[in-house]
């Protein structure tokens, strides 16, 4: 089972979102951090499916340097997301 990365972000005036670095567009957001965790798991796992479905390829993850370039905001937590 691959795993990617989800940069979860908030600030004091938004809810939790997440987005996937691998996977530009998929993003979702949540009133808590529980939540948008959920929601996010279920928001890959969708577009995942539709990509076999489609016969997409399946990225492989980045690598953390990539990832760190990428987390340029103070209010951005990465998670690992099977």
């Amino acid at each position: 089972m691959r795993q990617y990365v989800g940069l979860i972000h908030n600030d004091e005036a938004s809810d939790f979102g997440v987005s996937f670095p691998d996977f530009p567009g998929v993003v979702t957001a949540g009133k808590s951090l529980r939540e948008s965790l959920e929601l996010a798991e279920d928001a890959l796992t969708f577009h995942v499916e539709g990509m076999i479905e489609d016969g997409q390829p399946i990225p492989s993850r980045r690598r953390s340097s990539a990832l760190r370039q990428i987390r340029t905001m103070a209010t951005t937590l990465p998670y690992l997301f099977a």
